[in-house]
């Protein structure tokens, strides 16, 4: 079997409260950059389902961008640490590593010809560093200010100037190189949160938490004037140029985003982004024609200046680790549910996503399935929720457990679910039976011929087979494994049943008589195997490990098996299905959700 990473519905950035962070451009106006995690992801401006994850970063990053000849990416992570890489190869070979400060990088500016750059944010011995990018030879020293450095900017024209933005509330103006002190300018009265040259270097612009948004000279750092007054009601977390000059994008902890006429300094339209406190704006990038900007949910808007009041796209997703996954009966969407309670349902083919509207769980998602015209939730509230498909909401209808839930599976309106004490058989929306257990049931699948039905047990390393009859379970019978059980699934054709557990084991059994299917124990991962899924042809399995690795298994033919090493690089898979016999879904603890093509040979 060959494979190939088809897709990656990527992550959306990791953001944070009072935190700004900065959105990376592509001088081609092709891509744009954010991190999550270790992870930097490259995106497609035109078509977000396009998209590459850089994760070389051994800790998390903060901040990346493109260097001004486009050959080059420079990102910066929490140890201070810059690593300078190619974007041209696929593998993004690994240029130069510097560490030029000796804390948490916040914001990274490359010098016009691509040489020198400049990294600000929170060092031990200082705020900010200038050096060459071949070399990592210094250039010049960043001092002058007394507190963490926010935000950067290299002049794009000669004569060179850098301008930082700090939490001491000023702005700091070095000449060179090598680059010196010159001056601060004490305009702001909260922490500077983003100052930013205009393309040919005539102006600069800061922009802080206190609302204001003030336009300097770009040569001799004169206040030319405020734009605004103050331009936003809350902080202003952001600042983005008109590629021409003439306008500039604010985006603020108000909701608001606005645009601005640079010579007149008044408003030309302003953007209501929502009400939610999730609604703050935190980001902002003008990218050719495309004016982009990060709510603090993640969530990605591409702003229409014809139309203030409803962007033109918004893309939706997560930034938080996914920890189920489900697919529709015809396997045309995919649901994904993550850790902070979230569901996003993803167009299969195209990628196209919308987040379930309603009120959800609200914090961890264990265990989902859909059937016909519904999807079934269950979550660490002790509750099992759904979702109307057709609104695309939550119906409002909870199911209460006496415990938490850590699997479910739904056999026409039957729902069983698995909680830490109890198994739980509902019917119609309310319980029907349940029973004590104290093996800690960590995963629940139905096989529908049969209707037995197997519950992974997490603390007596077994896999308890029950038979359904009508709303009531009765025991049958246990199968042992040498580790905790953490998931198992009966085949499409319900004559096998696959289990996987933490001592990196994967083993089928023919149904009904549960023997071994064959002698060779599928055994190759290094670690805890997190999930198993079944082809809809049920010849073949797949397993995703806490080892990064997803590996195909045969039915037919045991011996050989096809492992993807790293197949979420740094992070553990959590969840795979399949979407046809030859391509497979996975998610894992990175956010992102990849598609994968698998060919028999």
């Amino acid at each position: 079997m060959s494979y190939s990473n088809k897709y990656i519905y990527a992550t959306l950035p990791k953001t944070q409260r009072g935190q700004p962070i900065v959105l990376g451009g592509d001088p081609k106006g092709k891509n744009f950059l954010y991190t999550n995690g270790n992870s930097v992801i490259i995106r497609n401006i035109e078509n977000p389902a396009i998209s590459d994850v850089y994760t070389e970063h051994s800790c998390a990053t903060n901040v990346a961008k493109y260097s001004p000849s486009g050959f080059y990416i420079a990102s910066g992570d929490q140890s201070g640490k810059v690593r300078i890489w190619d974007t041209v190869n696929k593998e993004h070979l690994l240029k130069n590593e510097f560490q030029p400060i000796g804390g948490p990088i916040k914001d990274i500016s490359w010098s016009p010809d691509s040489q020198r750059m400049v990294v600000v944010g929170e060092g031990r011995e200082r705020f900010g560093h200038v050096f060459m990018a071949e070399t990592g030879t210094s250039v010049g020293e960043i001092s002058g200010q007394s507190k963490p450095m926010n935000s950067c900017d290299f002049r794009p024209a000669r004569p060179f100037r850098i301008i930082t933005g700090s939490e001491d509330n000023t702005i700091g103006v070095f000449e060179g190189p090598p680059f010196k002190f010159k001056m601060t300018k004490q305009e702001h009265t909260r922490f500077v949160q983003a100052v930013r040259y205009s393309p040919n270097g005539s102006h600069f612009a800061s922009a802080g938490f206190d609302g204001k948004v003030f336009l300097y000279d770009g040569v001799s750092a004169d206040l030319i004037g405020e734009i605004g007054s103050p331009a936003h009601k809350g902080g202003v977390y952001a600042v983005a140029w008109k590629p021409d000059g003439t306008q500039l994008l604010t985006a603020s902890g108000d909701k608001t985003c606005k645009l601005w006429d640079v010579e007149t300094k008044s408003v030309v339209c302003e953007f209501v982004m929502g009400t939610q406190v999730e609604d703050q704006q935190v980001s902002c990038l003008w990218q050719g024609q495309y004016l982009l900007t990060v709510s603090l949910s993640g969530f990605i808007n591409y702003l229409d200046v014809n139309n203030p009041s409803k962007p033109l796209r918004i893309i939706k997703g997560h930034n938080k680790s996914i920890t189920v996954l489900a697919l529709s009966p015809d396997r045309s969407k995919i649901y994904t549910g993550s850790h902070d309670g979230f569901i996003t349902s993803w167009d299969a083919k195209t990628g196209e996503n919308d987040r379930i509207l309603g009120v959800g769980h609200g914090n961890q998602i264990n265990g989902m399935k859909a059937v016909d015209s519904s999807l079934y939730t269950c979550g660490i509230d002790d509750s099992v929720k759904q979702v109307d498909v057709a609104s695309n909401s939550y119906t409002g209808s909870d199911m209460k457990l006496g415990s938490q839930p850590r699997g479910m599976d739904v056999y026409n309106d039957i729902i069983i679910a698995g909680s830490v004490k109890e198994i739980t058989v509902l019917q119609g929306g309310r319980k029907a039976s349940s029973f004590p257990v104290d093996y800690e049931p960590s995963c629940v699948s139905i096989n529908k011929e049969t209707l037995d039905v197997a519950v992974g047990g997490f603390v007596d390393n077994k896999v308890h087979i029950y038979s359904l009859t009508g709303t009531t379970l009765s025991p049958k019978q246990e199968l042992e494994h040498l580790g905790p059980v953490t998931d198992c699934a009966y085949s499409p054709d319900n004559q096998y049943l696959v289990a996987c557990d933490a001592n990196r084991k994967v083993i089928l059994y023919k149904v009904p008589e549960y023997k071994l299917a064959h002698n060779k124990e599928w055994g190759f991962h290094n670690a805890r195997v997190n999930s198993v899924a079944w082809s809809p042809n049920s010849t073949l399995v797949a397993s995703g490990s806490l080892d990064t690795t997803i590996i195909i298994w045969s039915v037919q033919n045991p011996a050989k098996h096809t492992i993807i090493k790293n197949a979420h690089p740094q992070s553990q898979i959590t969840r795979l299905a399949w979407l046809d016999d030859e391509t497979l879904v996975s998610v894992g603890q990175d956010c992102n959700t990849k598609i994968w093509n698998i060919v028999a040979i």
